[in-house]
């Protein structure tokens, strides 16, 4: 494959890098949807010499939605930027199970919130709700907050439910944790889109993966509202020791799960009378 230069709009090569060049240079690197992708590189580029620097960075490896600047997440388009955790189409079954359970909540949670995706999204089809969203890296804060500005949420910084005001205590009514579950010994395993791009704080669970969720857990019972929910995503070998670690705290938990999405969702119910 000729280097992405000699298709710019340079002086020694004016012809702009063409649909078709742009489909076999992605094929070429290995990129599985080439053609969906090209086209959406081709619709955000404003300059034959930005679509080409944008092939260029997705053929050596930048994951899509950095090269764009954005995700799909249930129909809104999230900003993301590089050192951000890039939300899942498979986390939009966390959101459909959370607006299922609780589709009157009116103050939602979203910790190790990221690019503020999933509060985001919950935010848009509840309407008018708080919406609290807090991570610990201050690079996901800066992201979350333009995403979730908009529904007017608040964003916070720091090490999960320290990051919340204290007046949130036991009035959530949607507490949503996109943990990190990634064992320790597992993330040099991961694709190279997630294990080279993506911050490590937003990945990596511990010896089992669990140790963020165990903590989340152990500490929702004192921030749920009766009736309140915690939903946690997880993988399906995990799923028997996060529900564990559920009910040690108190809540009424079950796990579901779409085959569709490979998606794992621990729900803990706080008691109506806790």
């Amino acid at each position: 494959m000729p280097p992405l230069s000699s298709f710019s709009s340079s002086p020694s090569s004016p012809a702009p890098l063409s649909r078709d060049a742009v489909v076999s240079a992605l094929r070429a690197a290995g990129c599985v949807f080439a053609e969906d992708e090209a086209r959406l590189i081709l619709a955000a580029a404003g300059t034959p010499d930005e679509l080409a620097a944008m092939v260029d960075r997705r053929i050596t490896g930048l994951p899509l939605e950095l090269v764009l600047g954005w995700a799909e997440f249930r129909g809104l388009r999230i900003v993301v930027e590089p050192g951000v955790f890039v939300p899942r189409r498979r986390t939009e079954f966390l959101v459909e199970q959370a607006l299922a359970l609780a589709p009157d909540a009116s103050l939602v949670v979203d910790l190790c919130c990221g690019s503020g995706a999933v509060g985001a999204a919950l935010a848009a089809a509840l309407g008018r709700v708080e919406l609290h969203s807090a991570d610990i890296a201050t690079a996901a804060v800066r992201c979350a907050r333009r995403n979730v500005t908009p529904f007017g949420g608040q964003v916070h910084e720091g090490d999960l439910f320290e990051a919340l005001p204290g007046g949130l205590r036991g009035r959530v009514g949607i507490l949503a944790a996109n943990v990190p579950y990634v064992p320790s010994d597992e993330v040099e395993l991961l694709p190279a889109e997630a294990r080279d791009h993506e911050p490590r704080v937003a990945l990596d669970g511990g010896p089992d993966g669990l140790d963020v969720l165990r903590r989340v857990a152990a500490e929702a019972p004192r921030w749920l509202a009766p009736g309140g929910c915690l939903l946690v995503e997880t993988s399906e070998r995990q799923a028997p020791t996060a529900l564990e670690a559920f009910t040690r705290s108190g809540l009424s938990a079950r796990l579901i799960v779409s085959e569709e999405l490979y998606a794992n969702v621990v729900v803990g119910l706080q008691p109506t009378g806790g």
